[in-house]
C-alpha cells in the first residue's frame, strides 16, 4: 500500500510503499477516507514528545476517519504501530473505534475531532466544567483554541478568547476579546476580578505567566478565594514557565494537565464519541485545508497555522 513513512526522526515524511496491516484477534483493518496533520503528529514524529517512540520506520497519523472491515464509517484512534493514519490503511483495535454520525463528511468529521477533542476532554473530564460558569481560553485563535471557544459555548459558558493575534480574535464569537498586547494586563485583572473559573491554556510560556500573574496578584488578603482550575493543554509559546508558591498557597488556584497519559484511552474515545455526536446539531466549525497523502512532505513544512486534512488517493 501507499503510505507516508517516517524513515528519520526530524524529516518530513516520504510517500512510498509500505507492508499492508494484517489483523490479529481484536483488530481490524481500516480502509482510511481522511485523517488529520496536528501538531501531536508531528511531535511525535519529531522524536521529541514524551510519548514518542525510539526507533523511526513507522507511518504518522494518530487518528483518522475510514470504512472497517464491516463497512462501518468509524473514527479511529491510536492505530497499532507501526501502522499510523497517514496511509491507504490502518491497523486498528476494535475499541479504538467510533460511529462517525450521518450528515458530517468523512474530512470535516476528521477535522472537528482532530481539532476539538483536547478541549472537549479537558472541560468535560479535568475541569469538570458546568454550565453558566465562566471559560478564558489561552490561544484561542489556533484552530484548537477556535474549537474550544464553540464547545465551551456548547457546554453552557461565558466565554472570554485571549491570542496574540488581533485580527483573528474580532472574528471569533466570544463573550470578551483580549488581544495579548502592552496593554492587556489590566484587561486580565479586571476579568479574574469579575470572575474566571476555568482557563484553558494552549499557549505556556510567557503568555500564560503573564495570566497566572493576573489570576494571582494581590490575592493573598482574601478568604475563601474561588476555585480556579487553570488546564495546561499545549506548550506552542514554550515548555517552562517560573510558579511562585504563594500563587498556590494564597488563592483558589489549581494547576492541571489534560492529554495523553492524564487521561485513559477510554475516556479519551468516549470524549470523541460524544463530541461527534454532538457535532451535527451544534453546527460545530473546523476549518480545514484538505490535501492528497502525496502531499504529506509539503503539508509538513507549511504554515502551522493552517490545519491540514490529508486524503489517500485510489
Amino acid at each position: 500500500m501507499k503510505a507516508a513513512v517516517v524513515n528519520t526522526f526530524g524529516i518530513p515524511p516520504s510517500f512510498q510503499d509500505f507492508r499492508e496491516p494484517v489483523a490479529s484477534d481484536g483488530e481490524t483493518v481500516v480502509e482510511v477516507h481522511a485523517t488529520a496533520l496536528s501538531p501531536i503528529v508531528k511531535g511525535l514524529a519529531s522524536g521529541r514528545h514524551y510519548a514518542s517512540g525510539t526507533t523511526a520506520g513507522f507511518v504518522p497519523g494518530v487518528d483518522g476517519v475510514g470504512i472497517d472491515a464491516e463497512g462501518q464509517r468509524v473514527y479511529f484512534l491510536f492505530p497499532k504501530t507501526p501502522f499510523g493514519s497517514m496511509a491507504e490503511k490502518s491497523l486498528v483495535a476494535r475499541e479504538m473505534m467510533v460511529p462517525v454520525p450521518e450528515g458530517l463528511s468523512d474530512e470535516r468529521a476528521a477535522a472537528i475531532a482532530t481539532a476539538g477533542l483536547a478541549s472537549w476532554i479537558a472541560f468535560t473530564r479535568r475541569a469538570e466544567l458546568q454550565r453558566g460558569e465562566t471559560v478564558m481560553i489561552l490561544g484561542a485563535t489556533g484552530s484548537a483554541g477556535c474549537m474550544a471557544l464553540q464547545t465551551a459555548r456548547y457546554l453552557g459558558a461565558r466565554v472570554i478568547a485571549v491570542g496574540r493575534d488581533a485580527a483573528k480574535l474580532e472574528r471569533l464569537e466570544a463573550d470578551v476579546k483580549i488581544a495579548l498586547n502592552d496593554d492587556a494586563d489590566g484587561a486580565l485583572r479586571a476579568q479574574f476580578d469579575e470572575g474566571v473559573d476555568v482557563v484553558l491554556d494552549f499557549a505556556w510560556g510567557e503568555p500564560a505567566t503573564r495570566v497566572l500573574r493576573a489570576a494571582t496578584q494581590d490575592r493573598g488578603s482574601r478568604t475563601g478565594e474561588p476555585r480556579l482550575r487553570y488546564v495546561q493543554l499545549g506548550t506552542v509559546a514554550g515548555d517552562e514557565i517560573a510558579v511562585r508558591g504563594d500563587m498556590l498557597r494564597s488563592t483558589g488556584l489549581e494547576l492541571i494537565g489534560s492529554g495523553i497519559g492524564s487521561v485513559s484511552v477510554k475516556e479519551l474515545l468516549t470524549g470523541a464519541r460524544e463530541l461527534l455526536a454532538a457535532a451535527p446539531m451544534a453546527s460545530f466549525d473546523a476549518p480545514f485545508t484538505s490535501l492528497p497523502l502525496t502531499s504529506v512532505a509539503d503539508a509538513w513544512i507549511c504554515d502551522q497555522g493552517i490545519r491540514y486534512i490529508l486524503t489517500p488517493v485510489r
